[in-house]
């Protein structure tokens, strides 16, 4: 990799006046980039004490609004297989790179910098859609060879996030699996999976599909800030009963479990996801992988500047005195006293809930390759 050579300047590349509706705090370049900006401090003390405008040369940011823009792109395979064996599954599709939702905990943002771009600010405004996902995955499924097992959708970045209102690329490959009769998860933080009501109904009739919302903490303050774009808690939860109601399987992954912050809701998010009818319960502790790490830093001095020493210090108390280790046996659950608390209450409230720690089987035995024209119809 090439050496990254500092370029100093008064202020930071993407430092923005206004980040209301975004949960990164900065925009922090790629570490593949060639260059990286830093602050010089005695320059921006110069630019603050310089009263003439004429000799001033850079202006105080102003307030911009945020846009988000979309790149369409033609994927050339669309299943991504991983044979970690803390995943429960082994293939994905992904129609998606960056998300909107903005959750600035999420393990997928350093994927950005893959791009050369920012997993701050970048990963949430600046995202890309396979528009060839339905086509590229119809293509897969008639492999020879290919046999079927459980795919996800919602593995790196969220399949229902506001750009799928007009995208409707997750639709799309809906339509296909419904099409080949292939099994699949759906994990989302967003109550637009209700609109593909119709297909899940078609999936569930075949025991061909599972929902799981992810839900960390009920408090709507909290949320607001931490995954500014994704539906609320209360939205997720009544979009869970109606699927439900619907006859579609339906669970919670409480996630992540911040301690000090949205932990103590734990216990609560349980009992309400049982009461809308969850069958199932799992939860994954924070991550804070590459990137990440400094971005919920950032978050917490701004937003629970109290709280923010307790939190990281309970964060390493569960990772070995480290921010973040990366080994599949515990970078799901954690290690130490406090994970094993949490552990505990957790078995402990699906107990009294009758909420399963497995979920339920679907069947891979229906797969059956359709004639080109019936998928082709099924697209439009």
């Amino acid at each position: 990799m090439e050496q990254q050579t500092p370029v100093r300047t008064a202020l930071l590349p993407g430092a923005f006046a206004n980040l209301k509706g975004r949960g990164a705090r900065s925009n922090r370049e790629s570490r593949f980039a060639a260059a990286r900006h830093e602050v010089d401090p005695e320059f921006l003390e110069h630019e603050r004490n310089c009263a003439d405008p004429a000799v001033r040369t850079i202006d105080p940011p102003t307030s911009t609004r945020l846009r988000t823009t979309v790149t369409v792109e033609h994927a050339r395979s669309i299943i991504s297989r991983n044979q970690s064996p803390d995943i429960p599954f082994d293939r994905s599709v992904n129609p998606y790179r960056g998300c909107e939702h903005g959750c600035v905990y999420c393990y997928a943002r350093p994927t950005h910098a893959y791009l050369g771009l920012s997993p701050g600010i970048d990963f949430e405004t600046r995202l890309y859609a396979k528009a060839n996902a339905a086509a590229q995955l119809d293509a897969e499924l008639r492999r020879p060879g290919y046999r079927a097992a459980v795919l996800a959708l919602g593995a790196n970045t969220d399949p229902y996030q506001p750009i799928e209102e007009q995208q409707r690329l997750t639709r799309g490959i809906l339509e296909v699996l419904a099409a080949f009769r292939h099994p699949v998860t759906i994990t989302t933080k967003s109550a637009l999976v209700l609109r593909d009501l119709d297909l899940l109904r078609t999936l569930a009739r075949d025991n061909l599909v599972r929902v799981q919302f992810s839900v960390a903490t009920l408090d709507r303050s909290i949320a607001r800030t931490l995954e500014p774009r994704a539906s609320t808690p209360a939205r997720r939860l009544e979009a869970l009963r109606a699927l439900a109601q619907a006859g579609i399987p339906t669970g919670v992954i409480v996630a992540p479990l911040i301690p000090a912050l949205t932990d103590p809701d734990l216990e609560n998010v349980l009992e309400a996801a049982a009461a809308a009818g969850a069958v199932h319960a799992s939860f994954n502790v924070l991550r804070l992988p590459l990137e990440v790490r400094d971005l919920f830093k950032e978050w917490l001095r701004e937003f629970a500047p109290l709280r923010a020493e307790r939190i990281m210090s309970l964060v390493r108390q569960m990772r070995d005195g480290a921010d973040y280790r990366a080994d599949f046996a515990t970078r799901m659950t954690g290690t130490g006293i406090y994970a094993r608390l949490l552990r505990q209450r957790f078995e402990l409230a699906c107990r009294r809930l009758h909420l399963t720690h497995e979920r339920e089987t679907l069947d891979a035995t229906r797969f059956a390759v359709p004639q080109a024209a019936e998928v082709q119809g099924s697209l439009f």
